[in-house]
């Protein structure tokens, strides 16, 4: 797989949707124990199954996520289930509270090193921003229809809390 060039795709928001669990961060106090505990229930994505798919084709695919370690089991459980099982997985630390556009970033250079970033898959604007700085070409997962309120809850737990 050394030979072919990366795929960096992002979780939540691409391939997991989202927008069932983001009630419990709209507001305070946060139930974060609620949010991940809903995980297990994302529903997939269609737009973000075909393009892995599509890139697994010529790519070697590797999930990029903001989610912290400690979902590891259910989020590998999640992507087994929707088909999208036997390629690489890289979380953060569960104590990692960096905003997504700092801790991405440095996951795809450690992963980048001798080989050539093919494309970044990402809903997170900032994060997207983050990779385009370092040359890495970008494709903006935009298929997520948000409410202003859940757009703003995510951007919060991305960006703000560091949290997924």
């Amino acid at each position: 797989m050394a030979d072919r060039p990366l795929a960096i795709v992002d979780i939540d928001g691409v391939v997991a949707d989202v927008r069932h669990r983001l009630r419990h961060v709209e507001q305070r106090p946060k139930d974060w124990d609620a949010f991940f505990a809903a995980a297990a229930d994302d529903p997939p994505h269609a737009e973000g199954l075909a393009i892995v798919a599509r890139l697994a084709e010529d790519h070697e695919v590797v999930f990029v996520t903001g989610r912290p370690g400690w979902l590891r089991d259910v989020t590998q459980r999640w992507l087994d289930e929707h088909g999208l099982g036997g390629h690489r997985l890289e979380m953060r630390s569960s104590r990692d509270r960096a905003p997504a556009r700092v801790v991405k970033p440095a996951v795809v250079a450690r992963l980048a090193t001798g080989r050539t970033v093919g494309v970044v898959v990402d809903d997170d604007a900032e994060v997207l921003d983050a990779m385009r700085a370092r040359r890495w070409p970008v494709f903006h997962a935009d298929w997520e229809h948000r409410a202003a309120a859940e757009d703003a809850a995510l951007h919060q737990a991305q960006e703000a809390d560091g949290r997924t």
